[in-house]
C-alpha cells in the first residue's frame, strides 16, 4: 500500500487522488468548473502519491529532462525531476524570462497567450516529458512541445494530472501525434 492510502484495497492512487482535487464552481468564468489542485499539493501524503506517480512511469523511460509549462507545471515538474536527478526546464508566459528566448503563441478558452523558452534550456536529441497541471484545450501544451521541437528536443511524452475530455484538448494532442499520460479525468469544464 502507497503512503498516505487508505486501508481500503480498493482505492487506486487515481482516485485518491481525484479525492483531493477541488472543484471551483464559475470560476473564472460563471458555468466554468475549474479544478484547482492546490489540496494535492497541500497534504504531504497526497502530494507524495502524486509525484510517485509520475516518477514510477518516467523511471525507466530516462528522459533527458521535464519541462514545466508555467506555472502549476512548475510545481509537479520540478518535483519530478529531481526525483528523476534530471534537469527541469521552465516554459513562461511572455516576459519573465531573462536570456534569449523563442516564443510561441497559442489560443485559450477565454483568448489567447504567449509562453517563451531560453534558447538554450534544451539542445537537439534530448527527450524531454512537458508537464502541466491539467490539459483543456491543449493550446498551452502544444505551444511548449512546438518551442521544444524548435529548439531540436524530441517530446516524448505530455503529461498531466487532469484531463477534461469535453474540451477535445487530449484528443486534439494524441491525433498531433503526442503521448499523453494523465492520471484522472472530469467530465464538463
Amino acid at each position: 500500500m502507497m503512503a498516505g492510502m487508505s486501508a481500503d484495497p480498493t482505492v487506486s492512487p487515481a482516485d485518491y487522488i481525484r479525492s483531493h482535487i477541488r472543484t471551483v464552481p464559475d470560476w473564472p468564468a460563471p458555468g466554468v468548473m475549474f479544478r484547482d489542485i492546490t489540496p494535492l499539493l497541500a497534504n504531504p501524503r497526497v502530494f507524495r502519491v502524486l509525484i510517485d506517480q509520475f516518477v514510477h512511469r518516467y523511471f525507466d523511460v530516462k528522459p533527458s529532462a521535464i519541462a514545466g509549462l508555467d506555472a502549476r507545471g512548475f510545481i509537479i515538474g520540478a518535483v519530478v525531476a529531481y526525483e528523476l536527478n534530471i534537469g527541469f526546464v521552465p516554459i513562461r508566459k511572455k516576459g519573465k524570462l531573462p536570456f534569449t528566448t523563442v516564443a510561441e503563441t497559442y489560443e485559450l478558452e477565454y483568448g489567447s497567450a504567449t509562453v517563451e523558452l531560453h534558447t538554450d534550456a534544451v539542445k537537439p536529441g534530448d527527450r524531454v516529458v512537458l508537464i502541466d497541471d491539467l490539459i483543456a484545450t491543449g493550446g498551452t501544451m502544444m505551444a511548449g512541445r512546438r518551442l521544444l521541437e524548435r529548439l531540436g528536443a524530441e517530446v516524448i511524452e505530455g503529461a498531466a494530472i487532469v484531463d477534461l475530455p469535453e474540451l477535445g484538448g487530449s484528443r486534439r494532442l494524441q491525433e498531433s501525434g503526442l503521448a499523453l499520460y494523465t492520471l484522472v479525468d472530469f467530465e464538463g469544464h
